[in-house]
């Protein structure tokens, strides 16, 4: 999987750490707080977004008084605490990240959740230092499933798309990646279970440990 790589590119949510439940609570606590109810195609509405169009598409189809900037300081200081505390690492993460800077591999995060939530989030768990750059969806000019974010990942890291390796748990995510002209591994979360076989279909692996990217086990389409 990592023959030819020079940069491996990850996301965040359901990527490298299990966070992707704290959203659909936020969801409710947010909208409940002006009386509106989560819609049922919400979620599918949002998926890949990025966070700044998550915050515009809310003002628009909630007629949210607060401006953008607000919206998503709110947010954001609703999920920091759980960020910090009380979300985990995903299994193999941290055997993952030292073996990939023994080989020399640059790491990126490239992620459609907002800068400040990633920064706090990685420096909690103490794995910043081992990505180059963070890059935010919200720096490009379209989120996930266009390959803006990954590209400009490249970019910055100085590496063609071709010798990116991606690491993705949607399905706009590796959508994302495999626009950008890179490979991507996808992995496995609880909460796009209903996407399993559309992920195994459109990335190039599939694993659930990232221990299986080091002892050669994870699925190869």
């Amino acid at each position: 999987m990592l023959k030819d790589k020079e940069a491996v590119l990850f996301d965040l949510d359901g990527t490298l750490v299990d966070s992707m439940w704290v959203w659909p609570q936020i969801d409710v606590d947010y909208l409940g707080s002006y009386g509106l109810s989560v819609p049922e195609d919400l979620q599918n509405a949002v998926e890949g977004m990025g966070f700044t169009e998550v915050a515009e598409y809310f003002k628009k189809r909630f007629q949210i008084p607060d401006p953008i900037e607000q919206i998503k300081e709110t947010w954001q200081n609703m999920a920091m605490d759980k960020y910090c505390r009380e979300i985990p690492l995903k299994p193999g993460v941290m055997e993952f990240l030292p073996y990939l800077k023994e080989k020399g591999i640059k790491m990126a995060v490239a992620s459609s959740n907002a800068l400040e939530l990633i920064e706090a989030c990685l420096k909690a768990h103490g794995v910043r230092d081992y990505f180059h750059e963070v890059i935010t969806a919200c720096e490009v000019k379209k989120g996930k499933p266009a390959p803006d974010v990954y590209l400009e990942a490249a970019k910055r890291l100085g590496t063609e798309p071709v010798h990116c390796l991606v690491f993705e748990d949607i399905v706009p995510g590796i959508q994302a990646g495999k626009a950008a002209g890179m490979q991507v591994c996808a992995v496995h979360d609880q909460y796009s279970i209903p996407q399993e076989q559309e992920k195994r279909d459109c990335a190039d692996y599939y694993i659930s440990s990232y221990e299986q990217v080091i002892n050669g086990t994870y699925e190869e389409r």
